[in-house]
């Protein structure tokens, strides 16, 4: 059975021999690779060499190299048996709806003996607004925003990239991550600004899933994940925005957000979180708990909010 450290409980001996890249190595991916150290060699890629340092003490071997750049990538080839795609697509570009990045990464991976398994980090934004609905994962994708767009560009090359090679390939749609122990993983700050939030009769569902939980889900779909499936990655709360930001404010002991309706909602918030106010929907996470057997340690807010 999993232990609360590792999903997959104790690994075979023969992913010892096992080589774990991970794309994208922040705070997911660090916690990632904690879970299985020891167990796998870690290899990251990385194209800040001020951050070689960090990773070696975290037991991974760095890997210079630019998603941006893919003449640096050829070394990737046939050099992981299991690979973690976290890097996020970049904003810029005249192919605004594409993701280069992971185009770049997956044609490095093909060159010679792609991995048995590969996870990619993808958002729950590709949905688009479902008007507060419960999504599943059959539901069809209506990305509406060029990020969501771009991300559900490289779900496609994943998954197809898993059926012409073989590769295990996992999409983890991941809503809004936090932690209390991750660089701005919590509402507090948003709280002591005094940043508003929408009046209930116009506010939208919001979904989240604590780093930890990520990180195990990531782990147990390298090994777990069906071929060129997806998963919603989200814990078990329903709460609209609104509400989150009060149960998080009454959590600290700190003033209620204001409400104002969104016909002047503009006036008041930043245009990036406007847009995350456009879409509601509320996440399923059968798939996540049944077919990868995670069972979540932080399944509502208040546990990982509150946590130590």
């Amino acid at each position: 059975m999993p232990s609360n450290q590792n999903p997959l409980g104790a690994l075979p001996g023969r992913f010892r021999r096992e080589r774990l890249l991970l794309v994208g190595c922040g705070d997911v991916g660090l916690r990632a690779a904690a879970l299985v150290r020891g167990r796998v060699r870690l290899l990251a890629l990385t194209s800040s060499p001020e951050r070689a340092g960090l990773l070696r003490e975290r037991g991974i071997t760095p890997l210079p190299g630019d998603l941006d750049q893919p003449a640096t990538l050829q070394r990737l080839a046939g050099l992981a048996t299991r690979v973690v795609h976290l890097a996020p697509p970049a904003n810029e570009g005249a192919l605004w709806w594409r993701d280069l990045r992971t185009a770049a990464l997956l044609r490095a991976l093909g060159k010679r003996s792609p991995p048995a398994s590969l996870v990619y980090a993808s958002t729950s934004g590709v949905y688009g607004d479902c008007l507060g609905e419960r999504v599943d994962e059959a539901r069809p994708i209506a990305p509406s925003t060029p990020r969501a767009q771009r991300r559900a560009d490289a779900e496609a090359a994943v998954r197809h990239f898993g059926r012409i090679t073989g590769t295990r390939a996992s999409v983890l749609r991941i809503p809004g991550i936090y932690a209390p122990d991750r660089p701005g993983g919590t509402p507090r700050e948003r709280l002591l600004k005094g940043t508003p939030v929408l009046q209930a009769q116009d506010d939208v569902y919001t979904n989240h899933i604590h780093s930890d939980d990520l990180a195990r889900a990531v782990v147990a779909a390298l090994w777990r994940g069906r071929p060129q499936r997806t998963y919603n990655a989200s814990d078990d709360t329903e709460l609209k925005m609104g509400d989150y930001f009060d149960f998080a404010a009454d959590l600290y002991g700190l003033p209620r957000p204001p409400r104002v309706p969104r016909s002047t909602a503009q006036e008041h918030l930043p245009l990036m979180l406007l847009s995350f106010m456009g879409e509601s929907r509320r996440l399923d996470n059968t798939r996540l708990k049944r077919e990868l057997r995670l069972r979540l340690r932080y399944p509502h807010i208040g546990h990982g909010l509150a946590a130590p």
